[in-house]
């Protein structure tokens, strides 16, 4: 009811100085289209309808021209917008009584008088439907944007789910292997303890189905799982020999001298060869049992260079069964591709197997 308050009281306003406030049907009729702009947004049809008498009585424009905008506003079609303005332009051009049209001349007043009708109606038509669609315009613009933040948030949503489900693949992946060698490896060497061999049978049992469910897991988490609340604290290159002393394979670590660059290295550098050798280890424990590796890591051209090579599988222990997660090798790829870095693995001569990543920082 607030914002009905400025136009009637215009409307009124006008009606009450042509009529020179006095009481009388003209008064009465022009404070009644007055009062209709009330339905101004709901039935401008009706307001339109109520003020149109006031044209042809006491020549009161605000009202009619008022509610002629909001038609033009209101209405999705041009239609009754354009038939409001024929009305008002007729209601203020023709004379009352209408039998008078007949003395109408076609003379310098006349067509002045008819112009001004036109303008009348024909201008506030055209505000109307200007407002109307610059409303749309904005409101599509609106929609556009939401549209666009809705979209970058299920990006960032989807690239973060990626990157989480690559650190559960590399972690857990990492430590339940490690379970099932250590618990292999006790089988072996104790031949003689029927119950621990049998226990750690059930251990190497248990991890690998646990790394087939770990597999199913990070599937659904990469196709439609959410990622809430922060990760936990993230290696850096100063944990790469503790990773190698808990790898349980016989490896050369060679990290090279970084006393060259002028600062830190970035976080997300330092995690990519982190991980990039964790998955390394881990293939080699999977496909190359009893296989020595070597371990080089240093800065080289702006770039930080990781290399991780192993021999062939010497014989001496059977595979230890693990599931092949397939998204080991693509997860590093992907890993080193975020990064603006390249990313090789390819078999050598002789059986081994090569890894090779390069980060820019």
């Amino acid at each position: 009811m607030r914002s009905a308050a400025l136009p009637v009281g215009v409307a009124a306003l006008d009606g009450l100085v042509v009529n020179a406030v006095h009481a009388g049907p003209v008064l009465w009729g022009a404070l009644a289209a007055a009062g209709a702009l009330v339905l101004r947004r709901r039935q401008p049809e009706l307001a339109l309808a109520a003020g149109i008498p006031g044209l042809l009585l006491g020549h009161l424009a605000f009202a009619p021209l008022i509610a002629l905008y909001f038609l033009a506003v209101h209405r999705r079609s041009a239609v009754p917008g354009a038939v409001g303005a024929v009305v008002v332009a007729l209601a203020q051009f023709l004379p009352l009584p209408l039998g008078d049209v007949t003395l109408l001349r076609l003379d310098h007043d006349t067509v002045l008088d008819a112009l001004d009708s036109c303008a009348l109606g024909v201008g506030a038509f055209v505000l109307g439907r200007s407002s109307r669609q610059r409303r749309e315009r904005l409101r599509e613009i609106t929609e556009g944007r939401e549209r666009e933040n809705r979209l970058l948030a299920r990006h960032t949503l989807a690239t973060e789910r990626a990157r989480l489900a690559r650190e559960m693949h590399d972690v857990v992946a990492h430590k339940v292997s490690l379970i099932s060698l250590q618990a292999g490896a006790l089988q072996v060497t104790e031949p003689g303890a029927s119950a621990v061999r049998e226990t750690a049978g059930v251990i190497r049992r248990l991890s690998v189905d646990t790394l087939t469910e770990l597999q199913h897991l990070v599937g659904v988490l990469r196709a439609d799982g959410q990622a809430d609340g922060e990760l936990a604290p993230q290696p850096r290159l100063a944990d790469l020999g503790r990773l190698v002393e808990e790898s349980a394979l016989p490896v050369e670590l060679h990290l090279d001298d970084f006393g060259d660059l002028a600062g830190p290295l970035p976080e997300a550098v330092e995690r990519a060869a982190y991980r990039t050798v964790q998955e390394a280890l881990t293939n080699v424990r999977k496909h190359a049992p009893g296989a020595s590796a070597q371990v080089r890591v240093g800065p080289a051209g702006g770039r930080l260079h990781v290399e991780v090579r192993n021999t062939a599988p010497d014989g001496s222990a059977g595979p230890p069964g693990l599931p092949a997660g397939g998204m080991g090798l693509v997860g590093l790829r992907e890993r080193a591709a975020l990064l603006g870095g390249s990313f090789t693995a390819a078999p050598l001569p002789g059986g081994g197997f090569l890894v090779r990543a390069a980060f820019p920082f």
